[in-house]
């Protein structure tokens, strides 16, 4: 074996750092634009240098290897900000501002933050403003006037801390393993958990994104989902890799979006299912620029993505990952594959390796089911302060996904459900993700969330809660006879209930543990009625 000891220099020459990239892509790109935020052009050398500034100001006030929160809408400020923390060697904790106070409370804790970046909109909260102060730590204002809150010593703005100084990238010693974010989970089934990542892990995930979506220079990017979340992260850094485009949003309005797709001439657009079928709600809407569709969080009906492709792009992809394995994992082109229906997730992108694993730890084959297992760079380092979870999860060497899947015809996964939420009924098992498509399939049905909830006879009910479409003439009888078309008996639903909408997640991922506590009294009164 060759031994051959790595000097610090060498290790500063072979370096994987996340603010190396965008700094590299303005040496070749510096006039191209890198965001569009509204009115608001940032060029690859201004975005270069904002967050140069930034790192520099972190240095001076907090030094290196500090947790940084943030809790921002999506923003040029924000991008400047992230890319600044990573510059610094610094972590970046992006936290969902859509949690409630208290739930914000925990993360902050929890991480250890040292500073919090922070909308001067979401400041002025009461609520969060309170935690905020208990905290007691510096806070940085973004989308802010550019200049200094007197009123507390502990605040400044974005563009105060940049004032001054340099805009060269800092020499500050970065080992490509060293933690880069701590990213929480969505929390579907409790209390967020940290997933830490390294530079070289999240790397990892954007030179295998680069290449399984081809992404260059020339792309024009949608940035419409929230940025404090891993599957917009990565690909808004993706793109910063390849010196293109990306144009920030801060809402879903389908007008607002067409317009803007149409203005600035998107490539590329990722939304969820519910966003493309808004959008193509207007007949008249097309678009001639784009040439990759992704979606994500839920599968497509075939209708949809006949549309998607016949007015969008034929360049149409499911992409899929984990907070924990960073995005993109696997994806999957429909349209390639018309035979499978839509709960496929294809096949692995380069930078990670993808199994079916039983609860023995053997790897299954083809039409074998158990739980979708990863193995690759972009896994993270584990869960902060969580040494117990994250022996879990990395069980057998491979990452443990906890989705239920099996290998099908050509080398394509096929996701079942989460192990969770598997449905156990009268001795079988059933896959909720399969009724779920099932009834999306029913022209009147805009969304749906199908649980297991306790029954007298079959241990578990399957039970669906549906939010029509505006105007669908849809009821219950009609709905079990749709599923009684395509399901087998013991797979139609025993209870149908309609809502108005279902809780979620901000990327859109049902929250079934909210559905079991809003629903399971309601189940429980119609067994006693005598409802099947």
């Amino acid at each position: 074996m060759i031994d051959m000891p790595i000097s610090d220099a060498q290790r500063r020459i072979r370096r994987v750092a996340l603010g190396d990239f965008v700094h590299r892509s303005a040496l070749k790109f510096a006039g191209r634009t890198a965001v569009v935020d509204g009115d608001l052009r940032l060029s690859y050398a201004e975005l270069d240098a904002r967050s140069s500034h930034f790192a520099h100001h972190l240095l001076t006030t907090l030094g290196t290897g500090k947790q940084v929160g943030m809790l921002c809408q999506n923003s040029a400020d924000m991008v400047v900000a992230y890319n600044g923390i990573h510059k610094s060697g610094n972590v970046w904790v992006p936290v969902n501002i859509r949690l409630d106070a208290g739930a914000i409370e925990f993360v902050l804790r929890h991480a250890e933050v040292s500073a919090v970046v922070v909308d001067e909109a979401l400041r002025a909260e009461p609520a969060l403003a309170a935690v905020l102060d208990k905290l007691g730590v510096p806070l940085i204002l973004t989308m802010s006037a550019p200049i200094d809150a007197p009123a507390d010593a502990r605040v400044r703005t974005l563009a105060a801390c940049e004032a001054g100084q340099s805009p060269v990238l800092p020499d500050v010693a970065i080992d490509s393993e060293q933690p880069a974010l701590i990213m929480y989970t969505s929390g579907t089934t409790g209390n967020p958990k940290g997933a830490v990542h390294s530079h070289a892990s999240v790397a990892a995930a954007l030179m295998g994104n680069l290449t399984g979506m081809a992404i260059t220079e020339r792309d024009v990017f949608s940035g419409l989902l929230p940025l404090y979340h891993c599957a917009q992260h990565c690909l808004v850094a993706t793109v910063h890799v390849a010196g293109g485009c990306v144009v920030l949003l801060r809402g879903f309005v389908p007008d607002e979006v067409r317009a803007s797709m149409r203005k600035e001439g998107y490539t590329a657009f990722t939304g969820l299912p519910m966003m493309y079928a808004a959008l193509l709600a207007d007949p008249a809407f097309r678009m001639e620029s784009m040439r990759l569709a992704i979606y994500a969080m839920a599968p497509i009906p075939k209708p949809l993505i006949r549309q998607i492709a016949d007015r969008l792009t034929p360049n149409v992809q499911l992409a899929t990952g984990q907070t924990e394995m960073y995005p993109g994992t696997m994806t999957f082109k429909p349209l390639e594959h018309p035979g499978l229906d839509a709960n496929y997730w294809g096949t692995s992108l380069p930078h990670n390796e993808t199994a079916v694993m039983d609860d023995e730890g053997n790897l299954l084959g083809e039409g074998q089911s158990g739980e979708i297992v990863h193995r690759g760079a972009n896994a993270m380092l584990g869960y902060f302060k969580d040494p117990e979870a994250t022996a879990a999860a990395q069980r057998f060497g491979w990452h443990h996904t906890g989705d239920l899947g099996q290998w099908g015809p050509g080398g394509q996964m096929m996701f079942l459900d989460r192990k969770k939420d598997m449905i156990k009924t009268g001795g079988e098992n059933v896959a909720s993700i399969k009724i779920e498509a099932v009834l999306l399939a029913h022209p009147g049905v805009a969304g749906v969330g199908v649980i297991g909830l306790p029954h007298p006879r079959w241990a578990e009910a399957v039970c669906a809660f549906v939010v029509k479409k505006p105007g669908a003439d849809v009821d219950e009888t009609a709905l079990e006879a749709h599923c009684r078309q395509h399901l087998g008996d013991f797979e139609v639903p025993k209870l149908i209930h309609f809502v108005d909408a279902l809780p979620a997640t901000s990327t859109g991922k049902v929250q079934k543990h909210r559905l079991r506590q809003q629903f399971e009294a309601l189940a429980q009164k119609a067994w006693s009625d005598g409802v099947r």
